[in-house]
């Protein structure tokens, strides 16, 4: 059963019971994030996040560990370009133990200098170790040139040589000023109570005051081309990026079904044709990542780097095939993704986890609860005519906007931006 409240301060608590559990997950989701960040402060909402484990007036960075291991629970955070979101999964039991906790680090978090000195280069190494990746490279590469200096251009960690000059009055500043009652969502979801519940986090942040402005939304401009960058690799790695609806948006389904159609698995389009059919590649996928500002469709996989053009021909060929309705989606492929769709929601939904993070990012989009019948009834609802309309519009138009990044052999000459943008040209003209 789900139930709302908003505290007296201005929290919104939200909850979904699951009595059949003996665990509860805990997430605190705060609209503080990288869109609240200046050029000249990139990564202070990570860093933030970082920081909150590092000790309070009362407890150390040991004795937070601790308790939670004593409890046989889980503690952690993560930042994303929307929001920042805190969570903690225990028994039942310990609930209220662990609200106490999180309310503790959220209000009296100290920042000492020797932590952050040590956070920032944990940080430092985070975002090289990311760099080593090819296939992360080439990912954080496309989002860079096709959103630029906009938000969801900028990687959530920050630039290396901005973090390195954050400072302790930085983090003060960001969370006094972001960190507040009206930009707060408290949610659970298992073997919990909601009228207990509200008394616990009543009892956690009752000392939580005053109210912050709302961030404006911003979308930014896709910007199509190609960049390509050399590394010690001897495969071809590549991301494509289409422009795509925002993560709220009334179409969102109809995505979700043509993202799993195209690439979303071992029987997609994508992995057939190039995997299956041609062994071209290893592996290759897509995925729709979905903010408040914006989306992309994103395909990636890797290849020989001799094979790359031929690859990337044969993924557009797929691309433009559906969107000029030469190959509509079947009936059959439209049932096979609903059923995959429908399949991975109810397993994941047996998961307090799951749940709660389910109840945050709705209220915090939707404000609002979208049931699990709600979501399961509008992906039945998407048809191949649907499909049939999106891909001679709004796909099609994407497609004339491409941007393909690509993390290559050093030295290699198998292929070149030119000739990669005169591929593109081929296609658009």
């Amino acid at each position: 059963m789900y139930s709302a409240t908003t505290l007296e301060n201005g929290i919104r608590v939200v909850t979904e019971a699951m009595p059949e559990t003996r665990s509860t997950s805990v997430g605190i989701m705060i609209d503080a994030g990288p869109g609240d960040e200046s050029l000249e402060t990139q990564g202070l909402a990570h860093l933030a996040e970082h920081m909150m484990f590092q000790g309070t007036g009362s407890r150390d960075s040991r004795a937070i560990a601790l308790m939670m291991d004593e409890s046989g629970g889980q503690l952690g955070g993560f930042t994303t370009k929307d929001y920042t979101c805190y969570s903690a999964t225990v028994m039942d039991d310990y609930t209220t133990y662990a609200l106490d906790l999180m309310g503790d680090i959220l209000l009296n978090s100290e920042f000492p200098e020797e932590a952050l000195a040590r956070e920032k280069n944990a940080i430092l190494r985070e975002i090289g170790g990311d760099m080593d990746i090819p296939s992360c490279r080439a990912h954080t590469a496309l989002k860079s040139h096709v959103w630029g200096s906009h938000v969801l251009g900028r990687p959530v960690a920050g630039d290396p040589e901005v973090v390195g000059r954050l400072t302790r009055e930085d983090l003060i500043y960001f969370v006094h000023r972001h960190y507040l009652p009206n930009r707060m969502i408290v949610a659970a979801a298992g073997n919990v109570n909601h009228e207990d519940f509200l008394s616990q986090v009543r009892d956690a942040f009752w000392r939580m005051m005053g109210e912050g402005d709302k961030r404006v939304s911003t979308p930014p401009r896709f910007r199509p081309g190609v960049c390509v960058e050399n590394m010690p690799v001897s495969q071809a790695y590549f991301s494509i990026g289409l422009g795509c609806l925002s993560y709220a948006d009334e179409g969102r389904y109809l995505v979700h079904i043509l993202n799993n159609i195209l690439g979303g698995g071992a029987s997609s389009r994508l992995y057939s044709r190039l995997r299956e059919e041609k062994g071209l590649v290893y592996q290759i996928g897509s995925e729709y990542h979905a903010y408040a500002d914006g989306g992309i469709l994103v395909i990636e996989g890797s290849t020989a780097p001799e094979y790359l053009i031929q690859v990337l021909c044969l993924v557009l060929v797929e691309l433009w095939q559906f969107a000029s309705l030469d190959e509509p989606a079947s009936e059959e492929e439209v049932w096979k993704a609903k059923m995959q769709i429908r399949a991975q929601h109810l397993i994941a939904s047996e998961n307090s986890s799951t749940r709660m993070s389910r109840l945050a990012t709705q209220a915090f989009y939707f404000e609002r609860f979208i049931s699990g019948e709600e979501i399961l009834a509008a992906i039945e609802s998407v048809g191949c005519h649907d499909l049939g309309v999106y891909g001679g519009g709004p796909f099609l138009d994407a497609l004339r906007q491409v941007a393909v990044s690509v993390v290559g052999p050093e030295g290699d000459e198998t292929f070149t931006r030119q000739g990669i943008l005169e591929l593109l040209s081929d296609f658009n003209g």
